[in-house]
C-alpha cells in the first residue's frame, strides 16, 4: 500500500472515529434529528474550493453543519460497498457522470433526490438527473511549456502528435478516457462525428504517438508536477491542474481547440439515514451564484450558466464552460464509455505493456 493510501485510510478511520465520538453514527430514527451532514470530495484544492462555495453558506442558510472528509480517487468500490453493508460513512460525495453514475444507478445504488431540469433552467442539460445533480465541470486539454515553444507553440492535438514540427517530451494519462478521443481528434476526426469512437483507429492513432510519450500519469498531482517542473515539453492534462501550474508561476499555454469535458457533481448512498438532510444540500448547489464562488479557487466551469453573471470575465475565460471554450470541446460521451470501459480499459491496458 502507497504511503497517501496509507494516509487517506488512516484519515478515513480517524474521521469515522470523530464521527461516533460525535453521536453522527446513529440509528436512522434519531439522525433524521441530527442536524449535521458528512459531505466527501476529492480533497487538496477542491475541499476549500466546496467549503467556500456551498459548505459554509450552506450551513448558514440551514443551521446543517457539514462535515467534509477526502475521498478515494475512484469511489465506486466503496460508494456500493456501503449501500450494501449500511454502513454509511458519508452522506454525500461527489461522482462522475461519465465514470460513475451510470454504473451505480444500474445497480440502485443512489438515493431518489427527485431532481428534474425543469427545476433548473440554467443548468447544463446533462448535469442533472433525478438522482445525481452535477455542479462543475473539468476539462481535458493540451498544455506545453512557453519557455520551450515561444510564441509557436501546439494548438491543436494534431501539432502534439507531429513530432517534427513540435519535437519535445511529452505526456498523456494512463487511462484510455480521453486518451481515445485525443487520438481520434489528432488523427482528423470531426468534434460532432467522434462518438461512437473508433477503437481501432484510435489505437492506430496511439501507435503513431506512444514512442515519443515520456510518461504515462496516472494523478492530477503527477500532472502537475510533470508540467510545473518542466519534466515534459506538452501534456494532456485537466485544465484545473495546467492552470494551477500558470499561477504557481510556471511558463504554460493551454489549448482548448480539440478539448474534452466531463460533468462531476453530488450522488447520496441510497439508504443513508440522513438523505432529507443531503437531498437539502445537494438542491443548495444547484445555485448559479454558489457555484460562481467555486471557481475562484479552482479553474473549474459551473454547471449553472447563470453563474456567468457573477464571474470576471477574465476568469471565466480560463473555465471550460464559457462560452468561447466549450464550442471547442467535446462533451465526454457517458453511456459510450459506460457500456464499453471494461473491455476498452483491458485493451489499453495490455496495449501500454505491449
Amino acid at each position: 500500500m502507497s504511503n497517501t493510501h496509507s494516509r487517506q485510510r488512516r484519515a478515513v478511520v480517524q474521521s469515522i472515529g470523530g464521527l461516533v465520538a460525535a453521536g453522527l453514527l446513529l440509528p436512522a430514527a434519531r439522525a433524521q434529528s441530527d442536524k449535521r451532514i458528512v459531505v466527501s470530495d476529492p480533497g487538496g484544492p477542491y475541499a476549500l474550493a466546496y467549503r467556500n462555495a456551498f459548505y459554509d453558506p450552506f450551513e448558514k442558510a440551514t443551521g446543517i453543519r457539514v462535515i467534509n472528509i477526502a475521498r478515494e480517487s475512484q469511489p465506486l468500490a466503496q460508494f456500493s460497498a456501503m449501500v450494501k453493508t449500511k454502513n454509511f460513512m458519508w452522506d454525500v460525495t461527489t461522482l462522475t457522470l461519465s465514470a460513475d453514475v451510470l454504473p451505480l444507478e444500474q445497480q440502485g445504488f443512489l438515493e431518489p433526490i427527485g431532481l428534474d431540469i425543469a427545476q433548473f433552467p440554467g443548468m447544463l442539460p446533462d448535469a442533472v438527473r433525478p438522482d445525481w445533480l452535477g455542479v462543475n465541470v473539468y476539462g481535458t486539454v493540451l498544455a506545453y511549456r512557453k519557455d520551450k515553444y515561444g510564441a509557436t507553440g501546439p494548438s491543436s492535438l494534431r501539432d502534439m502528435w507531429d513530432v517534427a514540427r513540435f519535437p519535445g517530451r511529452r505526456s498523456l494519462r494512463r487511462s484510455p478516457v480521453d486518451s481515445l478521443e485525443q487520438a481520434l481528434l489528432a488523427d482528423g476526426v470531426p468534434r460532432d462525428k467522434l462518438y461512437p469512437l473508433d477503437v481501432d483507429r484510435a489505437f492506430r492513432s496511439l501507435d503513431k504517438i506512444k514512442p515519443h510519450v515520456a510518461v504515462w500519469w496516472s494523478t492530477g498531482a503527477q500532472a502537475s508536477q510533470l508540467l510545473q517542473n518542466g519534466d515534459v515539453d506538452q501534456i494532456i492534462t485537466w485544465s484545473s491542474r495546467a492552470q494551477s501550474a500558470i499561477e504557481s508561476g510556471a511558463p504554460v499555454g493551454i489549448v482548448w481547440n480539440d478539448a474534452t469535458y466531463a460533468i462531476e457533481g453530488w450522488g447520496i448512498p441510497k439508504g443513508s439515514p440522513r438523505a432529507e438532510l443531503a437531498k437539502s444540500f445537494v438542491r443548495f448547489c444547484a445555485d448559479p451564484e454558489r457555484q460562481s464562488v467555486l471557481t475562484k479557487f479552482v479553474a473549474a466551469g459551473p454547471t449553472n450558466r447563470d453563474a456567468f453573471k457573477f464571474i470576471d470575465p477574465a476568469r471565466a475565460a480560463l473555465l471550460p464552460t464559457s462560452a468561447q471554450n466549450v464550442k471547442l470541446a467535446v462533451n465526454q460521451n457517458a453511456a459510450w464509455w459506460d457500456k464499453n470501459r471494461r473491455a476498452v480499459t483491458e485493451r489499453f491496458n495490455n496495449w501500454l505493456i505491449g
